[in-house]
């Protein structure tokens, strides 16, 4: 029988977001990390929460998947604890407090940026976007973010796409060094440089020198949107990038890609990939209105989209793989003759 649960389910989808930011920022999961265990009365002492709020809340993060009982208590389920616990190499709250914080405000104005067709989370008058800014708290919350989400993705991509035949992979936009970073441990002969603006590049550098690899990943300081791509690569990675830019500044990106590898050299496009129907899968779709709130030309395109504009650039023996990941469902890729 028919019912309205699924809508239901939909206008109180916040309620899961809500409760999972403020157990994030409370940084309950690293607080259980190890098999520890936390009684409500515990929660109570340790987080300075009154016993019901320690109780809904507790209650509710297990709902969601996010703890488990034991005991008279709970502890993290192997979730939490693989990518919630602050310093796991996969750590995720990065990106739960970027969106908890940058994003889910201006989404209450949605309609605006519908009617209006602008971003709501950056003013464009001023041309200081969250790609642009050199504030520390934004630098810190959003390349935090997008480290988090790419770290993992980056794992999976790695999983579907070959890349051992490969010598030195240049990431276009390659952000706090995360692809680099993850592909370059899995890839002993791998070697890479992370192109990105020059404050962006400073927050790569430190990464890549946490991570032991200043000796095989570099940084170079451009924007990628104004000139060449710089050549003595042999891949091209675009990793959650072309959504954020219209189809002629792709098609461009993607021109400049072509002319700067060498014959037999590949393109890939990581992106949360719409269908060719242009029915979802949600999440693609879903990042395609968030871009609509925090970028002025980007959207979500389908694989059908990126692989006919890689024929347009002159890329041969396209193909799309597909992995799940969190910045991610698959990837395009395309061969120069």
């Amino acid at each position: 029988m028919l019912t309205p649960t699924p809508l239901m389910d939909l206008v109180t989808g916040f309620w899961s977001f809500k409760t999972f930011a403020a157990a994030v920022e409370l940084d309950l999961f690293s607080r259980l990390a190890g098999g520890r265990t936390l009684t409500v009365a515990d929660a109570g002492q340790v987080f300075g929460l009154p016993e019901r709020p320690a109780d809904l809340l507790l209650t509710a993060c297990a709902s969601l998947g996010l703890l488990e009982r034991a005991g008279e208590g709970y502890r993290n389920t192997a979730l939490a604890e693989e990518f919630l616990v602050r310093g796991r190499p996969y750590y995720f709250g990065g990106q739960v407090s970027y969106c908890d914080q940058r994003t889910y405000l201006p989404w209450h104005r949605v309609g605006e940026a519908l009617r209006g067709d602008k971003p709501l989370t950056w003013d464009p008058q001023t041309q200081e976007s969250m790609f642009t800014s050199e504030d520390p708290q934004m630098l810190a919350t959003f390349w935090e973010a997008m480290y988090s989400t790419s770290i993992f993705t980056a794992r999976a991509l790695a999983g579907a796409v070959e890349l051992t035949p490969y010598r030195r992979i240049l990431d276009v936009g390659g952000g706090s060094g995360a692809f680099p970073i993850e592909l370059c441990q899995i890839f002993s002969g791998l070697s890479a440089t992370v192109l990105d603006l020059p404050h962006v590049c400073e927050i790569a550098a430190r990464k890549i020198a946490s991570a032991g690899l200043g000796d095989r990943i570099a940084t170079t300081a451009g924007d990628f949107l104004a000139g060449d791509l710089p050549g003595g690569h042999d891949v091209v990675l675009f990793s959650m990038i072309l959504h954020d830019w219209d189809e002629p500044a792709n098609r461009e990106l993607l021109a400049k890609a072509y002319a700067a590898l060498p014959s037999g050299g590949l393109v890939i496009i990581s992106e949360l990939l719409l269908n060719e129907e242009r029915t979802g899968p949600a999440p693609a779709a879903l990042m395609g209105m968030n871009m609509l709130v925090e970028t002025v030309g980007g959207r979500n395109y389908s694989d059908a989209e990126y692989s006919a504009w890689l024929a347009g650039a002159g890329f041969t023996d396209l193909r799309t793989v597909h992995f799940d990941a969190p910045g991610a469902n698959g990837a395009v890729l395309g061969r120069k003759p």
